[in-house]
């Protein structure tokens, strides 16, 4: 399914994962600006303590706090939330039970480390929690505070699980606020208003744990979204000189007399020898490839909406998280 046969307008939860070294966070940056794009208000959420959003917009450290870090193209806002679990869980305390301040006192003793360290469960309900009230608050007037809101989420191989809130406070409670509140999520999480897409790179390891992770989350009755295949190359050749080195065909001798007949080698032993350099080089690109070649396939057997982002030379700064925002608005993402 290419990636303009859907599109994501009725997603206001947009939950980005992904094995590491794939650019997860920066993929999910770049979503929240082409969200935004065109006067929308976006909020951008990490949990993991990283400040990764910080990093990507060249920030100071992010406080607990919504505040505002970017303009989106053609207008729009995007606003960033760097959620700590301590403060989600005094939140927690004030909605349910009115015990802001007595929880900062559980806090200077330990006790929110404590609890969330015997039931880890519990943190994640906290921090998903804090990231579903974001999706549902809505002004006086019954609208919407924020247009979508993008969560920047923990790897694949903890997703599901980080997602799956009612399974995991099962055994803490089976009534009350704890379980109510685990509902009110699970309400967010599980509906059509929530994708789960994955940042991937056109790797075997990857794209695996895409596949296992996509696998997962359909088995768990979570709401997969698209799949963004991170650092795309270019090919520098045509495909006619790929399949000739595949099939054996390429003559590196032949290289080496064009190489002379051009005047870029002096003679013919200089131009043998830049030749087969030159045809090693050839080798190792048809093979990267044809590698890429067959990832593509793997990830196309999944059945999801795919987006290609470029690998960006100069690498990933302001300009460069505006460079794939807008590539993610003009394939049909946002």
């Amino acid at each position: 399914m290419r990636a303009r046969d859907t599109d994501w307008d009725g997603v206001r939860l947009h939950v980005v994962t992904g094995k590491g070294g794939t650019g997860k966070t920066t993929v999910a940056a770049a979503l929240a600006l082409a969200l935004a794009a065109d006067g929308r208000k976006v909020l951008l959420v990490e949990v993991e303590g990283r400040q990764g959003i910080a990093q990507v917009f060249d920030l100071p450290p992010l406080p607990y706090e919504e505040r505002k870090i970017a303009v989106a193209p053609r207008g729009g806002d995007v606003y960033a939330l760097a959620i700590d679990p301590e403060e989600a869980m005094l939140d927690y305390l004030e909605m349910f039970y009115g015990m802001r301040r007595a929880g900062k006192a559980l806090t200077k003793m330990g006790v929110v480390d404590f609890a969330t360290t015997i039931a880890p469960g519990f943190r994640d309900v906290l921090v998903t929690g804090k990231t579903s009230e974001a999706v549902r608050r809505k002004d006086k007037d019954g609208r919407r505070i924020y247009d979508a809101v993008v969560l920047d989420a923990p790897p694949t191989g903890r997703i599901t699980r980080f997602l799956n809130v009612t399974n995991e406070v099962a055994g803490l409670a089976r009534m009350g606020p704890i379980k109510n509140h685990a509902d009110l999520v699970n309400g967010v999480v599980a509906s059509p208003e929530t994708a789960v897409h994955f940042v991937t790179l056109l790797e075997e390891m990857p794209v695996q744990e895409t596949l296992d992770g996509l696998a997962e989350l359909r088995a768990a009755g979570l709401p997969p979204g698209g799949i963004f295949t991170n650092m795309i190359r270019e090919s520098l050749l045509p495909k006619s000189v790929l399949d000739d080195v595949g099939k054996g065909r390429f003559d590196p001798a032949e290289l080496a007399l064009g190489l002379k007949a051009s005047g870029l080698a002096d003679g013919s032993s200089d131009a043998a020898v830049v030749a087969e350099a030159l045809a090693e080089e050839i080798a190792e690109h048809a093979r990267r490839t044809g590698l890429e070649r067959r990832e593509r396939l793997s990830l196309a057997k999944a059945g999801r909406p795919r987006y290609e982002l470029p690998l960006l030379a100069d690498g990933v700064d302001l300009a460069g998280l505006y460079e794939l925002a807008e590539s993610i608005h003009t394939q049909g993402a946002a």
